[in-house]
């Protein structure tokens, strides 16, 4: 094979293999922490590949969903907090599977770049492997692309893919019938929606990314990109428990728009406000940008990251179980006749 004559490298054109496989190397120690029973192969084939049985199914419906960071990931790259937005990647695909009743058995990640800054990619799959040791999920594959003149320099971007598993006849939402309670998970702040939004407030209060959070300890940028909570573990022990109907992912659009998501069409929702304290990032928020209530609820989670349909029978029982999984539970309200959420109380 002949040498060409100008010598021009692929690294000239911007795209280093070298990086690329030394990325490689860094973060198989990770992806290894995340092995489960199911998985069969590791890092760098160009495929994974999955062994249902082994992962103890007999008869399994799969269920995939797929999810970004979105604009949150402008924060951590202009402050260089990159460290939690794998997890926030992992936590919007897993727990959204576990809305369907589903148990999260593999994640895949797409990092695209201008310029491939190994140690910056490899912080962010060390998050994403973080969130599947979380969520009992295993990290067994992955995309890298360099892409020179796709993104501005330090730029990145991300996509996550996960699938799950449950047993046929075990889909979820089933059987939420009028009278079930609703139960709240508490969130970890704003999780991983409307930073549009909150990149906007910020720029109206004329603070910086390293001002002093006012309603936090560490700055405003370290707390809002406190990682979204993943709630895996905990919903799965509740539907194993029995008595849970529904669950419903508090993400883009609020409490408003997806707790109706799990309903049947004929049946909505009765929610008091006065239940549960709205945390502090939200209050700042709605006064600096003189938020109405009905805002806020159709474009946060508002403190409630997660929300389960429970038979009333058993929601105390329930209530106790996720508290002793390490979650502030609240009784929100119950499911009623008629579509829509209908609240009461005050959430400002």
């Amino acid at each position: 094979m002949s040498d060409g004559k100008n010598g021009i490298t692929y690294a000239d054109a911007g795209v280093d293999i070298d990086a690329g496989n030394a990325l490689v190397d860094r973060i198989k120690p990770a992806a290894k922490r995340t092995n489960r029973s199911g998985v069969m192969s590791g890092l760098g084939g160009f495929g994974a590949l999955f062994d249902l049985k082994d992962a103890g199914y007999t008869d399994p419906v799969l269920v995939a969903a797929t999810d970004g960071v979105g604009t949150k990931l402008r924060i951590a790259i202009d402050t260089g907090y990159v460290d939690g937005v794998g997890i926030d990647l992992v936590a919007m695909c897993v727990n959204d599977l576990v809305c369907q009743g589903a148990e999260p058995l593999f994640f895949l990640d797409y990092f695209a770049t201008g310029k491939l800054d190994t140690d910056s990619a490899a912080r962010v799959i060390e998050g994403i492997a973080e969130g599947c040791v979380r969520s009992g999920c295993a990290l067994i594959g992955g995309e890298t692309a360099e892409m020179p003149g796709m993104y501005p320099a330090g730029d990145f971007d991300l996509a996550g893919f996960a699938v799950g598993a449950m047993e046929r006849g075990t889909e979820l939402p089933a059987g939420v019938v009028e009278g079930d309670v609703l139960l709240g998970l508490a969130s970890d702040g704003v999780h991983s929606n409307g930073y549009s939004l909150v990149r906007k407030l910020v720029e109206v209060s004329g603070l910086g990314w390293e001002a002093d959070c006012p309603w936090a300890d560490g700055t405003l940028g370290e707390v809002l990109l406190t990682p979204t909570r993943l709630y895996v573990r905990q919903a799965l022990a509740a539907v194993r428990a029995g008595g849970v109907h529904a669950l419903a992912h508090i993400t883009g659009g609020g409490l408003t728009e997806n707790l109706p998501r799990v309903l049947p069409e004929d049946l909505g929702a009765d929610i008091n406000l006065d239940s549960w304290d709205l945390p502090g990032v939200f209050k700042w928020m709605a006064a600096t940008g003189g938020m109405a209530e009905k805002e806020m609820l159709k474009t946060f989670n508002c403190g409630v990251g997660m929300i389960l349909s429970v038979s009333a029978d058993q929601a105390d029982a329930l209530a106790a179980l996720l508290a002793e999984e390490g979650e502030t539970v609240y009784r929100l309200g119950t499911v009623t006749k008629g579509a829509g959420i209908r609240y009461s109380g005050s959430l400002l």
